[in-house]
């Protein structure tokens, strides 16, 4: 019997805002939505960005009036909108107008020149036609015969300047005691401690029912921390003459965010991991948790990624690679001399690269025993994450076969477990959809090619990237969460950044949606092509289709005592719900507690026991060779 990978919990945030209980996803279908839902979607948001606070029952704005929930919709609402998904890069990331640079400058002169500086500015070796005279113990005199060179400070407009960040007013720093953290590595914390307060089932009481070594955690970011608190930080350290410090180059690497949430956010001792694959690293994390409880190897697995490359550094990167989406082309193709930023992602459409965002997204995955057990909510069910490479490659950015062989794997895969009828009548697509026009044509290809193959017609296709950007690791993290809110809402969110599909585009047997439509669904595929040849999709079943699935696991009585526990279970997610759209997100951020001593080891021949979990870890082990020795 093979163990079904379940979606218990997630969380994260990106420029819609807060992923758990589809607030995020909420954001991108906004007008589609009925009032009171409308009015909740609002409210977390005017609560994250800090337009209002919680007191007493009443929401405060900054004017320290006292506003209702309507009040708050009413006041808010536009502000909201024009400050939250993709927009013009706001200055509290930098300034791009006025990005900094250094400008190289060679003075000739005909004459002597001089000048005094402090003896600790004198540079090494002191260039041959520089005569030095000490004036006093820290100064010194300097007459230069000919010419010199310089570094000028200077400052530039930058190319790009849309990106998908978070909501303004909104700073993960100010969460929790987060000093000297990347960005990135802010948002793991906040990511992860969303996702596990949304399961409504403490983690020590879920620990109290696995072996501690059955917890698993996969995270990574695709690029590192590359702020000032990270790799960009200590590589650029000398040449803004300054040095790096004893917690960048490690803070810095992509496996921190997996790193981070072991120590400060579940304490764990289970296994630990961070693949990465370009843009597909959210996926490559996923199987890793979804293929080890399959097999049984782990119980519970928290699955994610974080980044925040919203840098002019990195981005201009990509806009090196002509792969980002600069002011100009956007203009050029709208026929303006203006820039619409809200619509600088456009997929499957006229576009003109992509755009950069920044997301942090986990998701706690169970097996369905534990689950059961446990009363938890169920969101969803991973049960297969495929994985394939392009062959030889001419260029290594560009797309190739790969694609081609995980969307064929994954379409198969559903219809073996739900039947071709499910797949072909109630299933869509969560593309990649990245905005260049080299992946609008190749992605509706390889979509258009499998709905031949499988007899699908008029298959629906998204793409979130229309709304929160790209963020390079997490990207399909983004489409998860985005995906458990079609299912749980019933509304698949039209690209609406696009007007009209590319004439370029294969869609004979697609239904590019570029409004909103209202359609259950049971069956999703998320499709990632990430540079390199990364390519994985994977296949998502709904809860609806889960619950059917659970009936003819478990008896009648199972399901009943399961059914009682988890209304429980909902009532203690909803009260994190109501508190985190009141602005308390109760991060989890254990910074030196709850650390285990030596003392706390014990080992005999049968287990490790430790004395803060309340199982062992099983040293029992059988020979999987005995047919060899």
């Amino acid at each position: 019997m093979t163990n079904l990978p379940v979606i218990v919990g997630f969380g994260g945030y990106n420029a819609a805002g807060r992923s758990s209980f589809h607030h995020a996803y909420r954001r991108t279908v906004l007008e589609s939505l009925n009032n009171d839902k409308q009015q909740s979607t609002v409210i977390s948001l005017a609560s994250l960005m800090k337009l209002v606070r919680f007191e007493n029952g009443v929401y405060i704005d900054r004017d320290e009036n006292t506003l209702s929930a309507d009040q708050v919709v009413e006041k808010f609402q536009s502000t909201i909108e024009q400050n939250t998904l993709i927009r013009r890069i706001h200055k509290a990331h930098f300034d791009v107008d006025k990005v900094p640079s250094t400008q190289d400058m060679r003075l000739e002169s005909d004459h002597l020149s001089e000048f005094t500086i402090a003896r600790r500015e004198l540079p090494n070796p002191i260039p041959a036609n520089w005569q030095v005279e000490t004036l006093d113990d820290k100064s010194v005199k300097v007459v230069i015969g000919g010419g010199v060179s310089l570094k000028m400070e200077s400052f530039r407009e930058f190319d790009v300047q849309s990106a998908g960040i978070l909501p303004t007013g909104f700073n993960p720093a100010d969460e929790y005691n987060s000093r000297f953290h990347p960005k990135g590595l802010q948002l793991a914390i906040i990511g992860a401690s969303d996702a596990i307060n949304s399961m409504g089932i403490s983690w020590e009481d879920m620990m109290s029912k696995v072996n501690p070594d059955e917890v698993a955690v996969f995270a990574s970011s695709g690029l590192g921390q590359t702020d000032d608190y990270g790799v960009g930080g200590y590589m650029q350290a000398r040449l803004k003459s300054s040095r790096p410090t004893s917690k960048q180059m490690a803070l810095g690497l992509n496996s921190m965010p997996a790193d981070f949430i072991n120590a400060y956010v579940c304490g764990s001792v289970g296994t630990t991991g961070a693949t990465t694959g370009a843009c597909a690293s959210f996926l490559y994390n996923l199987r890793l948790g979804v293929d080890d409880i399959k097999s049984g190897r782990h119980r519970v697995a928290i699955c994610g990624c974080s980044e925040a490359p919203v840098t002019p550094e990195v981005m201009e990167g990509f806009a090196a690679m002509s792969a980002l989406g600069t002011d100009d082309r956007l203009a050029k193709l709208d026929g303006t001399s203006s820039t619409d930023h809200r619509r600088a992602s456009r997929p499957f459409g006229e576009n003109a690269g992509f755009t950069m965002g920044e997301s942090s997204q986990y998701f706690i995955l169970m097996d369905d025993a534990l689950a059961v057990e446990l009363g938890a909510d169920i969101y969803g069910a991973v049960t297969d994450v495929f994985v394939n490479a392009d062959g030889y490659k001419k260029s290594i950015s560009s797309p190739g076969a790969g694609n081609y062989v995980t969307v064929a794997k994954a379409v198969a895969s559903a219809i073996s477990i739900v039947g071709a009828e499910t797949v072909q009548k109630n299933s869509f697509i969560q593309a990649h959809g990245s905005s260049t026009p080299q992946n609008r044509i190749t992605e509706s290809m390889i979509f258009d090619k499998v709905a031949t193959a499988f007899d699908i017609n008029d298959w629906p296709v998204t793409a979130v990237k229309a709304f929160v950007a790209h963020p390079l690791g997490p990207a399909s993290g983004d489409q998860l969460a985005n995906t458990l809110g079609v299912f749980a809402d019933g509304i698949i969110p039209g690209i609406k950044t696009t007007y009209k599909v590319a004439e370029d585009v294969l869609d004979e047997r697609l239904d590019i949606l570029l409004k909103d439509k209202e359609v259950k669904m049971d069956v999703a595929f998320l499709n990632s092509k990430g540079f390199g040849g990364n390519n994985s999709t994977a296949t998502v079943l709904s809860p609806d289709i889960v619950n059917k699935m659970l009936a003819k696991r478990y008896s009648k009585d199972e399901l009943a005592d399961y059914s009682a526990k988890l209304e429980k279970v909902r009532v203690k997610a909803a009260d994190y719900d109501r508190k985190a759209n009141q602005g308390d997100l109760n991060i989890l951020y254990n910074f030196g507690t709850g650390i285990i001593e030596d003392h706390e080891i014990l080992i005999d021949k049968e287990s490790v026991q430790i004395d803060r979990f309340e199982n062992n870890i099983s040293l029992k082990f059988t020979n999987p060779y005995a047919d060899m020795v």
